[in-house]
């Protein structure tokens, strides 16, 4: 399983993510995605910890909570959607 992170201040690095989530257990990665053009952060993050109850107890302690001026959101990460090459939303009749 996976934290989603959202809501994330752009100065966030992973040391930051890592120092706040190792107060419920240990973390195994951090992972946050920048844009491929500007190198930006994208205000989100993904954590992975050792034990799905640490995940559940990081989950309850931190979403809602204030961090570096932000009210952050988390939960479980959900699976990726896989987007359609032919995009639009018009369900892809041709």
């Amino acid at each position: 399983m996976s934290i989603y992170v959202g809501n994330l201040s752009y100065e966030v690095n992973q040391e930051d993510l890592n120092e706040v989530f190792t107060e419920y257990g240990t973390v195994k990665r951090v992972h946050i995605p920048t844009d491929r053009e500007t190198g930006r952060v994208r205000g989100f993050a993904f954590v992975e910890m050792e034990s799905e109850a640490n995940e559940e107890k990081a989950i309850e302690a931190l979403d809602g909570a204030e961090w570096m001026d932000r009210q952050l959101r988390v939960n479980k990460a959900r699976p990726r959607e896989n987007k359609s090459s032919f995009g639009g939303g018009r369900n892809n009749r041709f």
